[in-house]
């Protein structure tokens, strides 16, 4: 758990710096096939995950994924996930690219006083990573062709009304809560720009008089707002305000968010939950599969992977507390690529290598890596402890318990024995049987608590077939990350999910094949490199 803790502010000194950045703009290029894209994105992402957390990979990448799909002229979701599964693959090449290895290890470490080596899942998961690299672009014609979500609010002109108000207006000096413009039929004021849009209000008070010159911008049904200048007296605006790169230009800020899985926006709608209002936001549209809702957007019963466009207002807002409920993932934060990206790089390879030299173990090089990182300002005080996930580091701790209990209970024996009598006496038979309920339990838990529960399962297994349980449980790391049938199995999964206009069922077909097709990979490498070897 604290050599995790330690690695997040590791990974907060690359992010800061730039390294991803830097290693996105030069690797990705102009391929001039789709395999040769899938080859271009899948293997520097996977080694990019073997170092830092997968989720910070991901999210990175999201946005730049989807403008490179343009260029390329593909779908982003013939991209995003394999974007997803190569963070995956990548994290098991090394003992830090995913939680579940470090449990596991710790248990092995625990049990026989031997600790494992970083990168001693390497040969097997970079065997496993081309594999997964050949299916994905073998299985291709399984990736749905979606449109991109917030293609539906490429023209703003489709889903905002702007209404001036003339100098004769009848209702001049009238506050808008006394005209009722706040919500009005067909939908709801996100925003007043006043005196040639120098000051620009969005959350509208109700006591705010009406002025002349105002410029009203509604959002909701067009042909309904268009009332509102016969019964408000109310002109048609002489140009549109918010083309985007007008709000680039950061006096409108709008922003694309995600609902994500698990979110206490889902099955609400904006006008039920007050969340506009205590985060002084404004929902503008919301896209579901790249169709734009025909419906008020406070009205819409929201639901994992919508497509949300929001006026985020002049207040600055705090991103990380609409996180828990929403996925942004555009950064106000651009990293300068210089100095300090050599430094944090040069910092990583030493931890690396340190520890799979053996000169020291990999809590040690993690804690003198983290210092280095704030001493050599790679990242702030601050930017390091917001990048510590306590969720992540709650779920490892209470799933090393798990594990723990399973084993002092006799659960483990019990079933270890159940699964003999099931499979036979047959190591790999039994190997393979574990991998394969390992790998199906991941697609509906986290993979951390899936490695806690089967280590201590597959570690009797091993013994009780009189056999050395080190290759076993290298194969039940891989097996325990390799979750690629639901969007549900890892949290990369439901990072893409919106972006790319999924369906549960795009992940099924897709994934199904790949788990099959990784397990059997997993087994055999694993075997070629640590043979089994009797006690």
């Amino acid at each position: 758990m604290v050599v995790i803790g330690v690695l997040f502010v590791v990974v907060a000194g690359l992010t800061y710096t730039g390294v991803l950045q830097w290693i996105v703009k030069h690797l990705l290029g102009q391929p001039s096939s789709y395999p040769k894209a899938i080859t271009r994105l899948m293997l520097p992402v996977a080694v990019l995950s073997s170092f830092l957390s997968n989720t910070t990979v991901v999210a990175l990448f999201v946005n730049i994924v989807k403008m490179w799909s343009k260029k390329l002229g593909v779908s982003p979701s013939k991209l995003l996930i394999p974007l997803s599964y190569a963070s995956g693959m990548g994290g098991v090449c090394t003992l830090i690219g995913t939680p579940p290895n470090l449990i596991i290890s710790g248990l092995y470490e625990d049990k026989t006083g031997e600790s494992m080596n970083v990168l001693a899942t390497t040969i097997p998961g970079l065997f496993c990573l081309t594999v997964g690299v050949l299916t994905v672009i073998a299985l291709r014609r399984f990736l749905p062709d979606r449109k991109a979500p917030e293609a539906a609010f490429e023209s703003t002109g489709e889903y905002t009304v702007e209404l001036l108000v003339p100098s004769d207006n009848p209702h001049i000096a009238k506050t808008i809560g006394e005209l009722g413009l706040n919500s009005v039929r067909g939908g709801s004021l996100i925003e007043l720009c006043r005196f040639d849009d120098e000051k620009v209000m969005s959350q509208v008070p109700d006591d705010e008089p009406l002025m002349g010159g105002d410029r009203l911008i509604f959002a909701g049904q067009i042909d309904e707002l268009l009332e509102l200048k016969k019964t408000y007296s109310l002109v048609s605006a002489d140009h549109h305000i918010f083309h985007f790169s007008e709000v680039a230009g950061g006096k409108h800020k709008r922003r694309t968010a995600y609902v994500n899985f698990g979110s206490s926006l889902i099955g609400t709608t904006m006008r039920q939950n007050h969340f506009e209002r205590d985060h002084s936001i404004t929902l503008v549209a919301v896209s579901r599969r790249g169709e734009r809702i025909e419906q008020l957007p406070r009205d819409v019963v929201l639901q994992a992977g919508d497509t949300l466009l929001l006026e985020m207002g002049n207040r600055k807002n705090n991103i990380q507390d609409l996180t828990p409920a929403l996925q942004f993932f555009d950064s106000a934060e651009i990293p300068n690529i210089g100095r300090g990206t050599l430094i944090s790089t040069t910092i990583m390879i030493a931890m690396v290598a340190l520890s799979a030299l053996g000169v020291m173990p990999l809590l040690q090089c993690a804690f003198i890596a983290a210092a280095a990182m704030l001493i050599f300002r790679c990242c702030s005080v601050d930017q390091a402890m917001r990048a510590i996930n306590w969720d992540i580091l709650m779920v490892f701790a209470g799933s090393v318990v798990l594990g723990i209990a399973i084993q002092k209970t006799g659960i483990a024996e019990r079933l270890a024995y159940g699964i003999l009598d099931v499979c036979g006496t047959n190591p790999l038979v039994v190997m393979m049987a574990i991998c394969l309920v390992g790998t199906l339990t991941t697609e509906f838990i986290s993979n951390t608590a899936a490695g806690a529960m089967f280590f201590p399962i597959m570690y009797q297994a091993a013994e009780k077939l009189g056999y050395e349980p080190y290759p076993f449980l290298i194969a039940l790391m891989i097996s325990v990350s390799s979750s690629f049938a639901t969007p549900i199995g890892s949290p990369t999964h439901m990072l893409v999910y919106g972006p790319g206009g999924y369906r549960f069922s795009d992940f099924t077909r897709m994934g199904l094949p790949m788990n099959l097709i990784i397990l059997c990979a997993n087994i055999f490498i694993v075997n070629l490199v640590y043979p089994l070897q009797q006690i």
